[in-house]
């Protein structure tokens, strides 16, 4: 439920937050994000499929070429890497961002060569763990107008989880669609909740963020001590 608001209410972060919450009832993020994928891809869709008009495809073609390679190879390091090494990253870029939020700072992004190491940073942070979002929007910000972001976020959105989704198909990954159907109406009503939510947050953007921060801030540590210990 949490997860389908941030994503809906936010635009972006429903995985940055919601997976380190996930990996306290079951620390397999290979199991998990199949299942926020395709919860993702199932509301994309619908909040999408009115709405491609406005969507910035000028530049969302331009920086798919620095995203898309990066998040190939995410992709394989999740399906690769130790399972202890994963949940060290998860937890430590949720850390990374939750502190960023507490603190009330912000990721900006001010010449060519830094877009262009944000969006491939975030495109394979994104490919490992879904969690590239916020080093991503920081450069879609600056480049978007602001009426078109939050559909422009979502097509980029769609577009990686399709491919992480078929590669996971492709090398025989299980994409847990009955756990991800039995969870599909909390997801939805956090959904709901998000949207008629969106504008009350934007307005607060400063005040929800530091808070939602400081909660992040106590999972992603004691996550972290509970990987380490």
């Amino acid at each position: 439920m949490w997860t389908g608001f941030v994503r809906s209410g936010l635009g972006f972060g429903g995985a940055a937050l919601g997976l380190p919450l996930m990996l306290f009832i079951y620390d397999q993020p290979i199991f998990w994000l199949p299942v926020i994928g395709a919860h993702l891809l199932f509301f994309s869709a619908l909040t999408l499929r009115t709405r491609l008009n406005n969507v910035d495809w000028r530049y969302l073609k331009q920086s798919a070429v620095f995203i898309i390679p990066p998040a190939l190879v995410g992709v394989f390091g999740l399906i690769t890497l130790p399972n202890q090494w994963l949940l060290i990253f998860i937890y430590s870029v949720s850390l990374f961002y939750a502190l960023m939020w507490l603190l009330n700072l912000s990721i900006k992004s001010q010449q060519g060569w830094s877009d262009k190491l944000l969006l491939g940073f975030g495109g394979y942070v994104a490919g490992t763990s879904l969690t590239g979002a916020p080093l991503m929007v920081a450069v879609f910000m600056r480049n978007v107008s602001f009426s078109q972001l939050r559909n422009t976020l979502f097509v980029l959105w769609f577009c990686l989880v399709t491919l992480k989704m078929s590669t996971f198909a492709a090398l025989g990954v299980s994409l847990q669609l009955s756990s991800a159907l039995m969870l599909l109406p909390a997801a939805a009503i956090g959904h709901v909740i998000g949207l008629k939510a969106h504008e009350k947050i934007l307005k607060n953007d400063q005040c929800f963020k530091q808070i939602v921060g400081g909660v992040l801030v106590i999972i992603s540590a004691l996550g972290l001590w509970h990987v380490t210990s």
